[in-house]
């Protein structure tokens, strides 16, 4: 015995099976709002990246401790070379 479950439809998809011309246009009108919605809010959408690479880099730190803390100490490195050049460029 299986049960059918409904699939659910992402809000920038126009749910299938509507009959009624108004109803369409209305789920039409949302699913197209809902697009530009998620297209122009570049917050979140900045967010949301910032969120991924966090944890993306948190999972390869995990895997390798070793390699997590050669990056810290060349990005470390790198920071205070450009600091030491600014520093340097200013004073002459």
């Amino acid at each position: 015995m299986s049960i059918e479950r409904p699939v659910p439809v992402p809000r920038t998809a126009v749910p299938l099976g509507i009959a009624d011309p108004v109803e369409a246009a209305r789920a039409e009108l949302k699913a197209a709002l809902a697009a530009i919605e998620v297209k122009a809010n570049v917050p979140r959408r900045v967010s949301d990246a910032v969120e991924e690479t966090v944890h993306e880099v948190r999972r390869k730190a995990n895997e390798n401790p070793g390699a997590a803390a050669a990056a810290v100490a060349g990005v470390a490195g790198l920071v205070g070379l450009a600091v030491w050049a600014l520093v340097r460029a200013y004073t002459r």
